[in-house]
């Protein structure tokens, strides 16, 4: 039975342990692009959000091509009994989301990188709220590790983890067995990024090229084209964490919510 690769926590190994034989036994897997995972030097994996289920393959994509994923999680799940001890143990990094602690996690990720570990990063910060669950305008935390640290940034798309639960659904459907999908694209191209200053502008480029990877990386495993622009949940009204609820009665705003929001260089996510 795979525990995990030897080099990793023991809180990993049995939180593999537990729960890779219930991902081998529920789902299919197809899977592709592990050749561009570095294996010789820090990282960051970066992947689209489509349900509360989709961290566990995630996870185990990287763990099966014998990696560690230290994922930014947010705070609240390190306060749920057990599972909080887990993941502290299994060197998670927790993200206190809209609040001022959020530069911790940046902290802790950037010592991760330069440990030669790996740092999987949502730059959703959320569940996608965008209708057909394309993704959705970014944060900037993982440009600000990339660029601080010059490690590579690997797209990793998924699909299929919305059929067992849907964002923000109670009831999952494990039968028949879904299939999920999981594909690793090549190191986002920010090298012509890494000399200059990081100013909002160019933290801005790089998360939208990390947006587009991922987007590219999507859109194949979908066979679909994903529509124009980039979505984002403030010019739609909607709140940025937990359940998406509307949080404007501005008239503007509701008006604007028929059409894709563009991005705005200036409007810069501090958090990863």
């Amino acid at each position: 039975m795979r525990t995990g690769p030897r080099h990793s926590p023991p809180a990993y190994r049995f939180a593999v342990t537990v729960l890779r034989p219930l991902l081998m036994s529920l789902t299919k897997r197809q899977w592709s692009g592990a050749e561009h995972l570095p294996r010789d030097r820090g990282f960051i994996a970066v992947s689209n959000h489509v349900s509360h289920v989709d961290p566990f393959v995630f996870a185990h994509f990287l763990n099966d091509e014998g990696i560690v994923p230290h994922f930014l999680a947010k705070v609240e799940a390190f306060k749920v009994p057990v599972v909080g001890a887990v993941l502290r143990g299994a060197e998670q990094i927790p993200v206190y989301r809209e609040s001022g602690q959020a530069g911790d996690a940046y902290g802790a990720a950037v010592a991760a990188i330069e440990d030669g570990q790996c740092v999987a990063i949502y730059p959703e910060g959320t569940v996608t709220r965008e209708p057909a669950l394309w993704p959705m305008r970014g944060k900037t935390g993982a440009a600000r590790i990339a660029l601080a640290t010059g490690c590579p940034v690997i797209p990793i798309a998924q699909w299929g983890a919305q059929e067992i639960l849907a964002p923000y659904a109670h009831r999952p459907s494990l039968l028949p067995r879904h299939t999920m999908q999981v594909s690793a694209g090549q190191p986002v191209g920010l090298d012509d990024l890494r000399d200059q200053p990081v100013t909002a502008e160019v933290l801005a480029e790089a998360t939208e090229r990390i947006m587009a990877a991922l987007t590219s990386q999507l859109e194949v495993l979908r066979g679909e084209t994903a529509p124009p622009g980039r979505f984002d949940p403030k010019v739609h009204g909607l709140t940025l964490t937990g359940r998406p609820k509307e949080v404007t009665s501005d008239p503007s705003k509701r008006a604007r919510a028929a059409e894709w929001g563009d991005d705005d260089p200036d409007d810069v996510e501090d958090q990863a």
